[in-house]
């Protein structure tokens, strides 16, 4: 069964990437230009979330959303990879528990190796 990566950008064009590049990896992809997919974890069951931190048009940042995650004991567990372009992401990063990050604009081969570690 192939492992399921739910994608939280507001970025369109990175959504459309990523999809791309997980899909031919043999992933399972959930995309989401807002943060209310953050809601639906339980539903969607991802192995892994990328997450921007700032997300136009969503009532909470990405960290606001990764806190919630790591303080929820059934989803304390899930990895979380901010992928953002914020200066102090590693302080961001630390700050909400997430369990990477990767900064924007980022190599799309050194990503699939960051989600790899976490796949495999």
């Amino acid at each position: 069964m192939s492992k399921k990566i739910l994608v939280i950008d507001d970025d369109e064009d990175i959504l459309e990437i990523l999809n791309i590049v997980f899909q031919e990896s043999g992933y399972d992809v959930v995309l989401s230009n807002t943060g209310e997919a953050a809601g639906y974890i339980q539903v969607i069951h991802p192995d892994l979330i990328l997450l921007d931190v700032n997300i136009v048009g969503s009532g909470k940042s990405g960290s606001e959303i990764c806190r919630e995650i790591k303080s929820n004991y059934e989803t304390a567990s899930l990895p979380v990879m901010l992928v953002s372009a914020e200066t102090d992401l590693d302080l961001i990063a630390a700050g909400c528990g997430a369990n990477a990050f990767v900064r924007k604009p980022f190599d799309i081969y050194e990503l699939l190796l960051h989600v790899k570690q976490y796949l495999s």
